[in-house]
């Protein structure tokens, strides 16, 4: 009967890889400008980080601008989720990487995404062409 049971749980995880959203992180994401509460937000990079500590999953934050792309990727590195690494990309300078403090991520990622919530990205006529984006996502695809 457990044999029954296992083969049932077995073919579950098969059946829901098929569909990302089943993902427990495949809904962290945001685009920016967004419209948030600051304990928005917080729970929000809070959530980020679990994941990142419990999946193989990384986080990315892309900016783009008149001096152009922005990449800011954080894995953990330690199973306890204290030690992150933080790849950042400019067009101009190229990849730079270094290691960070659970609490340097969080940081910088709730500042990120508040200060982005308060529509500053507009463009010189009122549109925001390139939005910015933080999503979480598998490492190999960072």
């Amino acid at each position: 009967m457990s044999s029954e049971h296992e083969q049932q749980r077995s073919r579950l995880p098969s059946e829901h890889t098929e569909q990302p959203s089943d993902e427990p992180w495949a809904d962290l994401e945001l685009t920016l400008p967004h419209n948030r509460s600051p304990t928005g937000i917080v729970s929000f990079v809070e959530c980020a980080l679990v994941e990142l500590t419990h999946e193989d999953v990384g986080a990315e934050f892309v900016s783009t601008s008149v001096a152009g792309v922005k990449r800011t990727q954080f894995i953990a590195v330690d199973a306890v989720g204290q030690r992150f690494k933080k790849r950042y990309f400019d067009e101009r300078l190229g990849w730079h990487e270094t290691t960070v403090s659970r609490k340097a991520v969080r940081e910088e990622l709730v500042n990120r995404l508040s200060r982005s919530s308060l529509g500053s990205d507009v463009g010189q006529h009122g549109v925001v062409d390139d939005q910015d984006k933080f999503q979480v996502m598998p490492v190999p695809e960072l």
